[in-house]
């Protein structure tokens, strides 16, 4: 139910209440499960993830053409492994070809949860390996599923380039991440992230790319309700409006608490502490699984 809280013990047992009056509870899927968590061949709340992922990119296509109608755009590549989708239909859209420009490593933990910049930086270099015939010479739109602080997406445009891109353009399926997320997902303080504070012209400057087209809000929500059968249906997007659906602010208490779980300087002493720094491996590796701790303390 809405609004439903549910706890597992480590006896087994299971403890549900519900936390909201029946008249305030609001159906409110989080939407960045549909940008990035789900697997495209999911279907949740009668939604495909494939159908939606598809829309996001026709949409972001066509805010490319209405705000670079002259673009000169020879190539469209996406950042695996989930914008695929998205950058098949840009592509399609734009009328330009769709190519592989990046190869995998699968046993390397997410980036953007990882503790300390250089652990970042270093961790996608080991992530990814560009095929370079895709981008010499040509100037190369990258299409990701969303940037959150940034290290990722500035190391793969200075990969790009290293492979002799042109000009590297820059768009993601999501809106700027603006906010910390409260339910779940280890998305880091504002400071941390790339958009805080920053206009497009500037995050293009801080991620080294010569432009970057971010998705619409509105445009994203309406891509997730095109795909199903609900026009109505609401979302958790706080990540990106700041407005939360349980009511908190900003400002409120609870915001400098999840400051002081969960930036660089926190992380890194919770590793130290554990012992997790040792033998060599990334932070959040555990041997190249992924640290689905989440913010346990």
């Amino acid at each position: 139910e809405p609004g439903e809280a549910i706890i597992v013990t480590f006896d087994g047992k299971v403890h549900t209440r519900l936390c909201v009056p029946k008249e305030e509870r609001v159906h409110a899927p989080c939407i960045f499960e549909y940008v990035y968590f789900a697997r495209p061949d999911s279907i949740m709340d009668g939604i495909s993830v494939y159908e939606s992922r598809l829309k996001m990119g026709e949409k972001l296509a066509y805010n490319i053409m209405e705000r670079y109608p002259e673009h000169d755009i020879d190539v469209v590549i996406p950042i695996p492994d989930t914008s695929r989708t998205s950058a098949v239909q840009a592509a399609y859209v734009l009328g330009r070809p769709y190519r592989e420009g990046f190869i995998k490593n699968r046993y390397i933990a997410r980036t953007f949860i990882m503790p300390g910049q250089e652990t970042r930086r270093k961790s996608v270099r080991l992530k990814l390996n560009t095929i370079k015939s895709e981008f010499a010479g040509r100037n190369v739109l990258l299409v990701d599923d969303s940037v959150v602080r940034g290290t990722t997406a500035t190391e793969i445009i200075q990969m790009a380039r290293d492979a002799g891109a042109n000009k590297v353009y820059l768009t993601s399926a999501a809106p700027p991440i603006r906010y910390p997320n409260i339910y779940g997902i280890d998305i880091p303080t504002r400071e941390e992230l790339v958009a805080y504070e920053r206009n497009e012209v500037e995050i293009a400057e801080k991620l080294g790319c010569d432009w970057v087209v971010y998705q619409e809000l509105n445009d994203l929500e309406a891509a997730v309700r095109e795909a199903g059968e609900n026009p109505e249906q609401a979302y958790e997007s706080s990540c990106f409006s700041g407005t939360y659906v349980t009511g908190e602010t900003i400002n409120d208490p609870y915001f400098t608490k999840l400051h002081d779980l969960r930036n660089d300087t926190a992380k890194l002493k919770k590793l130290e502490s554990t012992g997790s720094m040792q033998a060599g491996l990334p932070p959040g590796s555990h041997d190249g699984c992924e640290n689905l701790s989440n913010d346990k303390s």
